[in-house]
């Protein structure tokens, strides 16, 4: 699908994900039957997903980890897709650099479910791991993720 300047505007207008095609259709000076087409074309596929974002600092006793991964295979996106699919993966990135994949974890600590748990539990389920590095997130700016756990 092209994603134009109209489609530009409109996911820029979801920004507040409440806000009406009616409302974004007039700010646009195009129809609500367009607004209401091009969002449902764009989530069919899979281009854009409206939902609910939380600031993990806010809720007590959780906490965002972001992991370097570095592995001893070169199916990065394979092991990508399989980490995504683990307990408190918010999202896996292949990346270039000094890691192979970038990811970031939602822990809740309240339900028992900790660092320690995700290593053990989650993350040891995977195989040609050679590296990770852990990095706490002690405060994030603008740093807003689904609630997943």
């Amino acid at each position: 699908m092209k994603i134009d300047e109209t489609n530009i505007s409109i996911i820029k207008h979801l920004r507040d994900g409440r806000k009406s095609f009616g409302a974004i259709a007039e700010e646009l000076s195009i129809t609500e039957n367009t607004v209401r087409s091009r969002v449902n074309k764009l989530m069919d596929e899979g281009i854009l997903e409206i939902t609910g974002l939380v600031d993990p600092e806010s809720l007590p006793g959780h906490r965002m980890i972001v992991m370097g991964i570095k592995l001893s295979t070169v199916e990065l996106v394979r092991k990508g897709e399989e980490l995504n699919k683990m307990r408190g993966v918010v999202s896996v990135s292949v990346v270039t650099g000094r890691y192979d994949l970038i990811v970031h974890v939602l822990l809740d600590e309240n339900s028992g479910f900790g660092l320690l748990e995700f290593f053990t539990d989650e993350l040891s389920r995977i195989d040609e791991i050679r590296e990770v590095e852990t990095f706490v997130v002690y405060q994030g700016f603008n740093l807003r993720v689904p609630y997943i756990l």
